[in-house]
């Protein structure tokens, strides 16, 4: 049988030597493209129609989930196991949605890896415990999510709080909505309250793990 055939698309240095490197130990396993951005790993995919890609969720130019999404649609023999630093349940759902066929954190050993790149090769899907375990939360509660919006922020919040995701200033949702900077500055205020948090980026990361918002609402 020929080597299992890799591309890897991931912006962390560290992480992709150490799994490029180990892959070359590997009898069975062949890395035979390397990027560091979703455009070009999209490119790589569509060239050399890899048997696996190992992508990246949060990556430059284009996320790892839309990357995903585009390699499913024009190379659909390329199975796509996602790796991210982080275990948000928002990542997982989206990453399984977009077609691929597992999930690993990175702080799972390297070898889980290399292990369940060659289970997805033989058909199978992968998670790793956390991404399990989050993913199994999402099945029994996702039921509660959309009345959870509901009962904690009205629409205009969300609103608020998807543009804050975005990085916007208050003056900046000001005017992207046609409200004063002062209101703009209520919602924060108010989202906060409602959430237990006291900063933005405790608002973002916390309705994340909710799964309220998705890397789209990041870009």
């Amino acid at each position: 049988m020929g080597k299992i055939r890799l591309i890897i698309a991931d912006d962390h240095p560290t992480f992709l030597e150490g799994l490029s490197r180990l892959l070359q130990d590997e009898d069975d396993l062949e890395c035979i493209a390397k990027s560091t951005d979703g455009v070009e790993a999209v490119k790589l995919a569509k060239e050399l129609h890899p048997d696996i890609a190992i992508i990246d969720v949060s990556m430059p130019n284009l996320n790892g989930i839309e990357a995903a999404k585009q390699i499913r649609e024009s190379c659909p023999t390329t199975a796509i196991l996602m790796v991210s630093g982080f275990d948000y349940q928002s990542y997982i759902v989206a990453s399984l949605q977009a077609g691929a066929r597992g999930y690993m954190t990175k702080n799972a050993p390297l070898n889980e890896i290399v292990s369940a790149i060659r289970l997805i090769h033989e058909g199978g899907s992968v998670l790793d415990l956390k991404a399990a375990d989050k993913f199994v939360s999402y099945l029994t509660t996702r039921g509660n999510y959309d009345k959870a919006d509901l009962d904690q922020l009205n629409p205009r919040e969300i609103e608020v709080l998807k543009l804050t995701a975005k990085g916007m200033s208050n003056k900046g949702i000001a005017d992207k909505l046609f409200i004063s900077e002062r209101t703009a500055q209520t919602h924060l205020v108010n989202i906060f309250r409602k959430l237990g948090v006291n900063s933005r980026t405790q608002a973002v990361i916390d309705a994340m793990k909710k799964g309220w918002l998705s890397l789209d609402d990041l870009s």
